[in-house]
Formats: structure tokens, sequence, C-alpha cells
């Protein structure tokens, strides 16, 4: 397994936000109990995500030079979402140079943040949700797109189709100090591209493998 410990994320200058009152927003920090109803509608300095956009840049050079990879960048990348987003400004697809392992895609937004696919059947945001209630930090947000993307880089991602009364899709990451993991309905995820990756993921039980280090 390549050494997933060279990437270092790029230094990135502080930014500071005021209210209209000129005072230092404290993102991270802005509720000491739950936050009003009111918060939740309210986004007040998306760009503080920008920051995103300069790590997601940083994660694929790292993997350019570190993996065993094709790289396409071009609109037509953005349809590997599963659900496509939008305000999707740029699209860049990995893919590793080896069947069994599953492919990244990032799309850049101008909210701004990244959308991740990874593998067949799953879409991730970062941030997932920007709202003032939620007060994640860029910081916060990079630490799990990092995780994620060395999740899936190192084979440490799964995912699955479950039939039953009702089509879901299931998918987990598994990092070092802990993972996460999800499920989903099936709903709106065309019958063909479910039935496809079904029969992809059922020939891998182990699921997806590391990716190989560039030559």
């Amino acid at each position: 397994m390549t050494d997933v410990t060279s990437y270092v994320r790029p230094t990135i200058d502080e930014q500071v936000f005021r209210d209209s009152d000129g005072r230092r927003i404290d993102y991270g920090n802005l509720w000491a109990d739950s936050p009003p109803e009111s918060a939740y509608s309210v986004t007040e300095h998306p760009e503080r995500y920008a920051p995103l956009h300069t790590v997601a840049d940083a994660l694929i050079e790292h993997i350019r030079v570190t993996y065993d990879v094709e790289i396409d960048e071009g609109p037509e990348a953005a349809a590997e979402l599963v659900r496509p987003h939008r305000d999707a400004t740029r699209a860049v697809r990995i893919r590793p140079n080896d069947s069994t392992c599953a492919t990244l895609t990032f799309v850049f937004t101008s909210y701004p943040g990244i959308g991740m696919h990874a593998g067949l059947l799953h879409d991730f945001y970062f941030p997932s949700c920007g709202c003032d209630a939620c007060d994640s930090t860029w910081q916060e947000e990079a630490d799990l797109l990092e995780r994620q993307v060395f999740a899936v880089v190192t084979g440490n991602y799964r995912e699955k189709v479950e039939r039953g009364n009702r089509l879901w899709v299931e998918h987990s990451f598994t990092y070092p100090g802990g993972g996460n993991s999800g499920k989903s309905g099936a709903g709106g995820i065309p019958a063909a591209r479910i039935d496809a990756a079904d029969r992809i993921l059922s020939a891998l039980p182990g699921g997806w493998a590391a990716w190989p280090p560039r030559p």
C-alpha cells in the first residue's frame, strides 16, 4: 500500500469574517446551546468554504503523482454524479488502472464546495449543509474529505445494493480512528445503473481494492 502520509494539506491563510456590527464571527463555536430556528435558513458567509477547492486541488495532484491512474477533466466528468449538481463549475474524474478499484470524481461547485463521487453509486458533499445553524468550518469539512478520499484509495471503502421490499444502496468508509457508513433509498437512480453496479459489486465481496502505486 502506498504511504498516504506523504500528502500535505496546503497552507491556507486565516479567514476573518464579521457580522453587521463589525464583530468577528467565530465559526465552529457559534452556539453554546441549540441554534435558533432562523439560523437554519441562513448562510451568511458561504465563501468561508472556498479553501475546500484548494484542498481538493492538492488531493488531485497528490493522487496524480502517487497512484497509477488516468485523470480526465471536463464537464462530462460531472455525469459521474448520481444526482447532478446544478452549480458545478469544474469536474475531475480519477480512474485507477485496475478495475477492482473505486473511481473518484471531484466536482467543484460555485457555492463554493466540493462534491465527491466515489465508486459507482454514492455522492458526498463538503459541506453537506453550509447553513449557519450547522456551523461547520472548512477545516472540519476538509478533514472529512481527506479521510474519505484516502479510505477509497487504500481499499477501505465498500458499496452494496440491498434488494428487498425496497431497494437500498449502502456505503461504508474505514479510516484510522474510526469510519462512517450510510444507507439510503435508491429512488431516482436509473434501474440500469443499479443493475450494472450490483453486478460489479457482487464480484467484489471484500469491497473495493487499494489503488496501485504509480510505476
